[in-house]
C-alpha cells in the first residue's frame, strides 16, 4: 500500500523539494500553500500523514495541529519550524504534533522521522499480544490504545502512548537514551536532542498526579524507567 503524505509549507522552494524527495520515495505526495487549505483536504481526502510548517499564512501550523485534534483526527503530524527556540518547539508538541524537525534539516533525517511516525500508525502484526500492563493504579489498554490513572482516562498522543507503553511495559528496567529513540521513533537523534524529555515531561504531567505514586523517573546519564515510588 502507497502511504499519503500532505506537505503544508509556503516556502515553495522547500515545498517543491519536499514533493520531489518524497515521490521518489515511493510515497503519493499532495502539497498547499496555507493551514486553511491544509485543513480544506484533510477534511475531505485521507491522507496517512502531514508534514507541516509551523510558520504559514491564513492559518498558521499551531492553529492547524489544534483544529485537527479537537476534530479528533488522528493523522501523524511532523512539524517543520525555522526558530531554533526550544519553547516554540514545545509549543507545537503541545498543539499535537507527534515530532518536530528544525529547519534547514537533513532530507534523509525528514524520511527516517517519517517512516518512524508510520510505522507507529501502522505496525506490522506479531506475536506481541494486545494485553492490559498495569503498574500501581496506572493501566494501559493496548488494543484500545488508552490509559487510565485509578478511574481517570488519560488523553495522550501516538508519542506519549507508545512511549509510556515501552516504559511500563519494561517496568523496573533503565532504558537508555539510544535505545528509547530506536524504539519510538526509529532513530538516534544524538545527545544535544530535546525530543525525549520534552515527552517525558509530557507524560509526567498526565500520568503523575497529585495524590498518586510516581511513576516515571530520570536515571541521570543513564535514561529512564517506570518504577512505583510513593508521593
Amino acid at each position: 500500500m502507497v502511504n499519503r503524505v500532505l506537505v503544508a509549507d509556503d516556502d515553495k522552494a522547500v515545498r517543491e523539494s519536499l514533493v520531489r524527495a518524497l515521490t521518489l520515495e515511493g510515497y503519493s505526495v499532495s502539497s498547499v500553500n496555507d493551514g486553511g487549505k491544509a485543513l480544506e483536504m484533510l477534511r475531505v481526502d485521507e491522507h496517512d500523514a502531514l508534514v507541516l510548517d509551523l510558520m504559514m499564512p491564513v492559518i498558521d501550523g499551531l492553529t492547524v495541529c489544534r483544529v485537527l485534534r479537537s476534530e479528533k483526527n488522528r493523522i501523524p503530524i511532523l512539524m517543520l519550524t525555522a526558530r531554533a527556540e526550544t519553547s516554540d518547539r514545545v509549543q507545537g508538541l503541545d498543539a499535537g504534533a507527534d515530532d518536530y524537525l528544525p529547519k534547514p534539516f537533513a532530507l534523509e533525517e525528514l524520511l527516517a522521522r517519517l517512516r518512524a511516525l508510520l510505522r507507529r500508525t501502522n505496525p506490522v502484526v506479531d506475536d506481541v499480544a494486545h494485553d492490559d500492563l498495569v503498574l500501581d493504579d496506572l493501566r494501559i489498554d493496548t488494543a484500545a490504545r488508552r490509559v487510565f490513572r485509578g478511574a481517570q482516562e488519560v488523553e495522550m498522543s501516538k508519542t506519549e502512548f507508545d512511549l509510556l507503553e515501552l516504559l511500563v511495559r519494561n517496568s523496573g528496567i533503565v532504558l537508555d537514551h539510544s535505545t528509547i529513540y530506536d524504539r519510538i521513533w526509529g532513530y538516534d537523534f544524538g545527545p544535544e536532542s530535546k525530543n525525549l524529555a520534552v515527552y517525558i515531561g509530557y507524560i509526567r504531567r498526565k500520568v503523575d498526579l497529585e495524590g498518586h505514586a510516581r511513576l516515571i523517573h530520570t536515571v541521570r546519564g543513564v535514561g529512564y524507567t517506570a518504577r512505583v515510588v510513593s508521593s
